[in-house]
């Protein structure tokens, strides 16, 4: 099996004697197992927190969840995402919303009130995010929030009673004041920082001017394909959506 070890948002990998990383594996986990060490089953697999970083283990490396998509194949980087996801879920509902009491493990991915029997699962916070088109130019937008100087696609989170194309339509109108027209779907993608799903969409301009919602966006602009700034990484569904525009396909 595999072990899927996280301290905080880093996980620890096994470095090959080719110089490729893979999830430790075996028997045993890597590292010491606590007492109080909540190991998850996840899939077959194991999941858990350590309190420390791995830092003086031979064959071993600490690295980033998002740096893990560029050493690892998809599958181990979406189950490192599931795994992470789940961590996550646990640590943040020790306790019972309705009356307090502690929490246990019903089943590998539900818990049950040890008092009033209240049952939970892990929830997604679903996100939007649109490519809009103007002729052969693309909206992109640089989000207060970035860490970076690149420029992605306007995007929010679903909100309650909303369907996801109104959403759409919505986040665009909010962030830039301009209505598009002629949505359709991309596609979707599990986003485990620290639980969202993004959900794509293509949509055409139809009118007015960018007015940028400044609380959220510092700069937003329309960009054709010789003239690009700084877009996103290859990790992102933005970057895929921007790809697909592009014509580039993946290796």
């Amino acid at each position: 099996m595999k072990y899927y070890i996280f301290c905080k948002d880093e996980l620890l990998l096994r470095c090959t004697a080719d110089g490729s990383y893979t999830i430790p594996e075996g028997d045993e986990a890597p590292v010491e197992i606590k007492p109080w060490t909540h190991v998850m089953n996840v899939e077959g697999d194991k999941a858990l927190r350590i309190d420390m970083p791995v830092t003086n283990k031979d064959g071993y490396e600490m690295v980033g969840l998002r740096k893990s998509y560029y050493k690892l194949s998809q599958e181990d980087y979406l189950k490192a995402g599931k795994c992470h996801e789940l961590l996550y879920w646990d640590m943040n509902t020790r306790f019972c919303g309705v009356c307090g009491a502690p929490m246990r493990m019903d089943t590998d991915i539900s818990k049950k009130c040890t008092q009033c029997g209240k049952e939970i699962w892990p929830q997604l916070a679903t996100a939007v995010i649109v490519l809009v088109h103007r002729d052969d130019k693309v909206l992109l937008v640089h989000a207060r929030n970035f860490r970076t100087a690149f420029y992605g696609l306007v995007a929010g989170f679903v909100e309650t009673g909303e369907t996801l194309e109104e959403a759409v339509h919505r986040e665009v109108r909010e962030e830039t004041g301009i209505e598009i027209t002629n949505l359709r779907y991309f596609g979707s993608q599990p986003w485990p920082y620290p639980c969202g799903l993004m959900v794509g969409f293509n949509a055409d301009y139809v009118s007015g001017e960018i007015q940028l919602q400044q609380s959220e966006l510092s700069e937003g602009a329309w960009y054709d394909k010789d003239h690009l700034p700084t877009i996103p990484e290859k990790l992102s569904i933005a970057r895929k959506l921007i790809d697909d525009w592009l014509g580039v396909r993946e290796a």
